[in-house]
């Protein structure tokens, strides 16, 4: 038996969008419901009728979740329906170059790495220096003591205290996470990779940590061409979602 065919193609059931998408089909009334897909025509019995377009909605919405983020892409799809063609292409390019964008940062981060791996340690090798303050330590690495009290805050370098006081003072596991933050950011390296290395890298005393960060940043990178490719797979079902939802008036 032949599907019922509309103006903009086959006349689809909640079940058939579900299954040609790989949602549920509470998953579609949902995002439906969020302004995920356009609303579907309601007879007037009550169902749902869709169509391919809302099929190609959900694919597209697919990776743009796995590219950015679930949050994000519910906010890029129901945006599509208030902004024009070019608008909803450029939030299209804009993921590509987020994507891109974090790619570089992996690989400077692993070259950082490299460097650091091949350096004297000089400032935890200083004789009679067991310990450092803040303003000390701030010196030797060329930051600011702000930006070692911000790194604090999001625990990447966390100091010794001198409870009296509160005086901050940064013994060698600190000193070498500190010199490790500053290669990596000086590197263009952003706050929650770092903070993924620094867990990794706990100990940073021997090459084989150097291999350990080199094989965490590969399964970074590896994430991130896994994110690209369902990105450039949903390019047609994209393509046809931004072509096929009417341009603001």
């Amino acid at each position: 038996m032949n599907e019922p065919e509309s103006a903009t193609g086959p006349v689809l059931r909640t079940i058939d969008v579900a299954r040609a998408s790989g949602y549920s089909v509470q998953q579609v009334r949902d995002l439906e419901r969020f302004g995920v897909i356009p609303p579907a025509v309601r007879s007037a019995n009550g169902y749902r009728s869709y169509g391919p377009i809302h099929v190609a909605a959900l694919r597209g919405y697919r990776a743009l979740a796995g590219a950015a983020g679930p949050v994000s892409a519910r906010s890029t799809m129901a945006a599509f329906r208030t902004e024009g063609v070019a608008e909803r292409v450029a939030t299209i390019d804009a993921a590509h170059a987020t994507l891109a964008r974090e790619r570089a940062e992996t690989l400077r981060a692993g070259q950082a790495i490299m460097a650091i791996s091949g350096e004297p340690e000089a400032l935890e090798r200083e004789p009679d220096r067991d310990a450092m303050t803040i303003t000390e330590l701030a010196g030797a690495l060329g930051v600011r003591t702000s930006t070692l009290r911000f790194w604090e805050q999001e625990g990447l370098v966390r100091p010794d205290r001198v409870t009296s006081h509160r005086t901050r003072r940064y013994e060698v596991p600190a000193i070498r996470a500190a010199r490790i933050v500053v290669a990596l950011r000086n590197a263009g390296t952003g706050i929650p990779t770092v903070r993924e290395l620094l867990g990794a890298l706990e100990s940073f005393e021997s090459f084989e940590d150097a291999d350990e960060a080199t094989r965490i940043l590969r399964r970074r990178l590896d994430r991130i061409a896994t994110r690209s490719l369902a990105l450039l797979d949903a390019g047609a079902d994209l393509a046809a979602l931004i072509n096929a939802i009417p341009e603001p008036r």
